[in-house]
């Protein structure tokens, strides 16, 4: 029997607040033009906060013009990429502006990337000028000789803070040392960022008009992403797919419809989700940001504290760590509207603790770096439902496929791959048809995850495909594991990995992080487990972690914690 496509029925609508009316309005405009309108109502009003010091949209557009003029001047044209490798700071959000107002595209890199592993991203996109942190510039220094980088501009981010605290930086005090040296180094053979928006290099910029040449669908962002391979591959995204995602997020938190958001950027600007939700909705939206450097528990609280702010995105961890630390120091979190998680499943006990903190809502979503990022998001309302990522954004398409045969749609309530089309979804790899033609089917984006649908639209996220684990010929997900034995009150973390066997199958295993002072039981581990789950995914072997192996967001590698484990295996430990 062959399984309908629910995209013709759209079952989820239904679930859709009485404010997400798809289909949306787009229009067809650039970053820049976007910029540009913004900028016309909103000028006075307050763009940027970093350490307390703001700067309105008008401000903030003196140095985006002085940037961008200063890179026309260093030769950067409409379609040339332009590295950016920075920690979010107000230099960020100029110089991310300046070359999408020359048509440029922006190449966002993370600063803390070693050289090997940035050689080969920059050998493919050939950029030639680069925007770096003064700390890490020296790194860039070692790419030279081999790639087609050339003029490096280096940022010291302390100028972008207050005076005085840049004063108290310089008194030789050894914690005032530290924090200077944790925030900035000096640097040789670079152009200052304070010299490129001078008025010396490119003039002040007043008269740069947007290329003619550029559309929606021309490319504006490079973002480099290891998929199911391993291999970087540098997702192109155009303006188009840029804009998709927060006029969906607009139209799925009504809050988002009003311009009087604080935004607090905890996450990177160099992931797709912190770009999106930090660098492109406040400036569609024109709302204030609120600039933390790293995601540092002090900085977070400090600025919860003192600055207010209305809007959170972030990760699971993330929110864990808020609501235990404000409980524990009596911080109050009442004007927080809206939190919004991604990059891994988000426990029903978070969301519970969040809300009865802030009073407000913490809506989950997921999606990809090829995705612009958000495909599926769980409603604003109390028609969510725990345990499930949620509904197709509006305008979204969702399939669920046999991943051996993506023309085979899955009934509903059984696994298969998550196919994908939507405005948010990219088109292409950057110098990589191949790859690209591997990561579509009929023009259907295929994610590599593998979900459930429900009758009524609603999807649980399963496992990566490269993560599903085979045991006695029974398809194990390791979500669906992990997400029982969280409930155990002896464990904080966990992560459901396939060890090996002698004749190619699996052992299905669970690494675990325990709470402070418990022990590891793994009978009495087993017993739980069991009460919850059919006998062949139920962990034959539990190991104890210190800590799971976790990317920059947050998220747990269990391809790493898998090469962890047996590491240690292979060593007698």
């Amino acid at each position: 029997m062959t399984a309908s496509d629910p995209n013709e029925t759209q079952p989820w609508l239904q679930y859709y607040s009485e404010w997400t009316k798809p289909p949306l309005t787009y229009g067809d405009a650039t970053l820049p033009e976007m910029y540009q309108a913004n900028l016309e109502r909103n000028a006075q009003k307050p763009a940027t906060k970093f350490f307390g010091k703001s700067q309105t949209y008008a401000e903030l557009d003196r140095e985006v013009r002085r940037a961008a003029a200063g890179l026309k001047a260093f030769g950067v044209r409409p379609g040339d990429r332009v590295a950016i490798m920075l920690p979010n700071c107000p230099q960020h959000v100029a110089a991310y502006y300046a070359v999408q107002l020359l048509g440029g595209v922006v190449v966002e890199h993370n600063p803390l990337y070693t050289a090997n592993e940035l050689r080969p991203q920059f050998a493919d996109h050939g950029a030639r000028v680069a925007i770096v942190w003064d700390k890490t510039a020296a790194t860039l220094e070692e790419l030279r000789g081999d790639t087609a980088l050339e003029t490096l501009v280096s940022v010291n981010m302390t100028k972008a803070m207050p005076r005085l605290q840049q004063f108290a930086l310089r008194i030789p005090l050894p914690k005032l040392m530290e924090a200077r040296n944790s925030l900035t180094a000096s640097v040789k053979n670079t152009v200052p960022w304070e010299a490129l928006t001078s008025a010396a290099i490119g003039g002040n910029g007043e008269d740069l008009e947007i290329p003619e040449s550029i559309t929606p669908e021309s490319p504006a962002l490079i973002l480099y992403t290891s998929g199911t391979t391993g291999t970087p591959k540098g997702a192109v995204l155009t303006h188009t797919n840029l804009l998709a995602n927060p006029v969906q997020g607009a139209a799925w938190v009504k809050e988002l419809q009003t311009e009087d958001q604080r935004m607090l950027a905890t996450l990177p600007f160099f992931h797709a989700y912190g770009l999106t939700f930090s660098l492109t909705l406040p400036v569609l939206i024109g709302s204030e940001l609120i600039l933390l450097p790293a995601p540092k528990m002090d900085l977070v609280m400090k600025a919860l504290k003192n600055d207010k702010p209305t809007f959170v995105p972030g990760v699971p961890t993330l929110f864990e760590r808020i609501v235990d630390t404000a409980k524990q120091q009596n911080i109050d979190l009442s004007k927080v509207e809206i939190g919004f998680s991604g990059a891994s499943s988000l426990p029903a006990s978070v969301i519970e603790d969040w809300e009865a903190l802030t009073g407000g809502y913490l809506v989950e979503g997921y999606g990809l770096t090829e995705t612009g990022p958000i495909l599926i998001g769980n409603p604003r309302s109390a028609d969510r439902r725990p345990g499930y990522i949620g509904l197709p954004f509006p305008d979204t398409e969702i399939r669920i496929v046999n991943p051996e045969n993506p023309n085979e749609l899955m009934p509903y309530g059984e696994a298969g791959e998550i196919l994908a089309r939507g405005p948010q979804v990219f088109s292409t790899y950057f110098n990589n048809p191949e790859a690209t033609e591997r990561a579509f089917h009929n023009g259907w984006f295929r994610t590599g995850d593998m979900g459930v649908m429900e009758e009524d639209g609603f999807i649980k996220l399963v496992s990566r495909i490269k993560e599903l684990i085979i045991t006695g010929g029974f398809n194990v997900y390791p979500a669906e594991v992990e997400e029982v034995l969280r409930q155990h009150p002896d464990i904080t973390d966990v992560a459901v990995v396939g060890r090996p066997r002698h004749d190619g199958s699996e052992d299905v295993v669970a690494c675990v992080v325990l709470e402070d002072g418990a022990a590891l039981d793994p009978d009495g581990l087993k017993d739980f487990a069991r009460k919850n789950l059919t006998r062949y995914k139920v962990p034959r072997t539990f190991y104890h972690f210190e800590e799971l192996d976790r990317d920059q967001m947050g998220k747990v590698r269990r391809r790493e914690v898998r090469d962890s484990l047996l590491e240690r295996l292979a060593d007698g430990k």
